[in-house]
């Protein structure tokens, strides 16, 4: 009788463990071989739960990823040209493939990852001040950019809190294969400032790309952080795991 009472509850336990498990979370087993493998389906199970927000532990939507600005001083000289874009609303995010990971330990090796997203596109408000092309070119506008064959290499530090991870740091370094980029409703449609100012963008695309790298790098990496702490605060280590 006993035995029979102990192992009811020892089903229950389990049957409330894996019931508490949330849908987003794929788990994996410690002794699995190919743990690591394991972990990139897991975090490509996640891909359609990020694109539309986990409410219930209030993390959200990251189609689209929203950013705040960037300054990007284009030319030199006491009138460069300068474009700062704001509200930028970053398409695709979710739409990425895992082409490798390393395993971190917590306070001590760093983990990394390279993720590859095929196409990123981005919608924004812009200002710009200066001369370009011997013209001059403040006004504002909508700004308009496409990336394709984005790939970003992550590399942070994790620590234990308690039963929790905590993503500690994180840097992101972005390549991109090619570049488009526009702008559109600006100088109230002045036909010769408008096709001036994306001939520019047009040929110097990687120009701006490069003057735009270091400062996105930067905010997707604490917007990536962010996340991920949203995410780990909410769900027990255990809980990534079956064993």
């Amino acid at each position: 009788m006993l035995k029979s009472l102990c192992l009811i509850v020892a089903i229950q336990l389990i049957y409330v463990t894996q019931a508490e498990t949330p849908a987003y979370i794929k788990p994996c087993s410690r002794n699995d071989p190919k743990l690591v493998e394991c972990f990139i389906g897991a975090m490509e199970h996640l891909r359609p739960y990020l694109s539309a927000g986990i409410p219930e532990i209030e993390l959200p939507a990251v189609e689209p990823f929203k950013m705040d600005s960037l300054s990007l001083q284009l030319t030199d000289g006491p009138q460069g040209y300068k474009i700062t874009l704001k509200n930028m609303d970053v398409f695709g995010v979710s739409n990425y493939h895992i082409k490798s990971m390393k395993l971190g330990v917590n306070g001590g090796e760093p983990f990394k990852a390279q993720i590859e997203m095929p196409k990123l596109k981005i919608e924004a408000k812009y200002t710009s001040s200066g001369v370009l092309l011997i013209i001059p070119a403040s006004g504002g506008g909508d700004f308009h950019a496409i990336f394709e064959g984005v790939t970003a290499d992550l590399t942070g530090k994790t620590s234990a809190r308690g039963e929790y991870l905590h993503v500690d740091s994180l840097s992101v370094v972005l390549s991109v294969k090619k570049a488009n980029m526009s702008i559109s409703r600006a100088f109230n449609n002045n036909r010769v400032l408008l096709e001036a100012t994306n001939l520019f963008l047009r040929d110097n695309s990687a120009i701006v790309l490069e003057a735009m790298q270091s400062q996105l790098q930067k905010k997707l990496a604490a917007q990536f952080g962010k996340l991920a702490n949203q995410l780990l605060k909410n769900v027990p280590v255990s809980q990534f795991y079956t064993d």
